[in-house]
């Protein structure tokens, strides 16, 4: 393989994708390194992506490495990117494979790690129907037994969204709710239980909850919980380049997702709370764009 090339990609889903695209079609020399684990691994349909709504996420993303792959200067490489360097205006990315490649440019489009809660069956039923955005799975479970698990302020901005799609919502705050009395006294007029009993359980079937068991021992029957969870960025590239990160956690970028080291640029759940595969895809699209125009600034001043 080669070793040096104008733009190296970290991450091979949508985002990633997307740019080295954008970048292929100048002709940049590009390499994608992917592990093959992207989050939404076990969800079986992506949907609110025009053209490709109800598709599998592994099929977007096979078909679209397809595409990407026709360009002859877009390289694939399978391994884990475990190392970057920043020195003389140049990157180095090293991998779980000993391999060392260097590129003018870095992109990083390895999205997020969630963190989900330490309940029985969350693995199992995460991005099947334990939940984190009705936009992309929430008409699927129109008029059907729902229940957002979150507390205070992320509580008040999923409740009404699903309060759209069913009239039978309930409020799972797994300990105390963080809301004010006024913010309860309207989800009781909405008829949105609150149930602030810590969840102990997800009972479920191939991943589909069939009822939510309390620690209390009593179950309540719902098919689909939206949950706030944690997560945190993949690697160590924030430590390792020393890149700004925004009070929510993500790397920080300006407008032109590029961070605070001029050379490195990220792009997709890594950068945004906004995560679905249609965003995902527009933001390496536009990514790829800006780093084509900072290569050709390049190539134009030393031509």
């Amino acid at each position: 393989m080669e070793q040096s090339y104008d733009v190296i990609v970290i991450g091979g889903s949508y985002a990633g994708l997307s740019a080295a695209m954008s970048l292929a079609r100048f002709s940049h020399r590009i390499l994608i390194i992917d592990a093959g684990k992207p989050c939404n691994r076990q969800t079986p349909e992506s949907h609110n992506f025009i053209t490709h709504d109800g598709q599998a996420p592994a099929v977007i993303a096979a078909q679209a490495k397809t595409q990407v792959a026709q360009y002859p200067t877009v390289t694939f490489y399978n391994a884990k990117a475990t190392k970057a360097r920043y020195k003389a205006d140049a990157i180095s990315i090293q991998t779980d494979t000993k391999q060392t490649f260097y590129a003018k440019k870095l992109i990083l489009a390895n999205g997020i790690l969630d963190i989900l809660p330490p309940i029985k069956g969350a693995e199992a039923c995460w991005g099947i129907s334990l939940l984190h955005c009705p936009y992309c799975h929430g008409y699927e479970f129109k008029g059907q037994e729902l229940a957002v698990m979150a507390q205070g302020e992320m509580a008040m901005h999923l409740l009404p969204l699903l309060r759209l799609l069913s009239a039978k919502v309930t409020l799972l705050t797994n300990g105390p709710s963080g809301l004010s009395t006024d913010e309860v006294q309207l989800l009781q007029a909405k008829d949105i239980r609150i149930i602030e009993t810590p969840v102990s359980e997800f009972i479920h079937q191939n991943g589909h909850i069939q009822e939510v068991r309390f620690a209390d021992s009593y179950s309540l029957p719902f098919d689909a919980v939206y949950a706030k969870v944690g997560f945190s960025l993949n690697g160590s590239f924030v430590e390792d380049l020393a890149l700004a990160t925004n009070a929510a956690g993500y790397i920080a970028v300006n407008n032109m997702q590029q961070t605070n080291i001029p050379a490195v640029f990220a792009c997709g759940d890594n950068t945004s709370p906004q995560r679905s595969v249609a965003n995902a895809v527009a933001a390496g699209n536009f990514t790829g764009a800006a780093v084509n125009k900072e290569l050709a600034a390049l190539y134009f001043s030393t031509s």
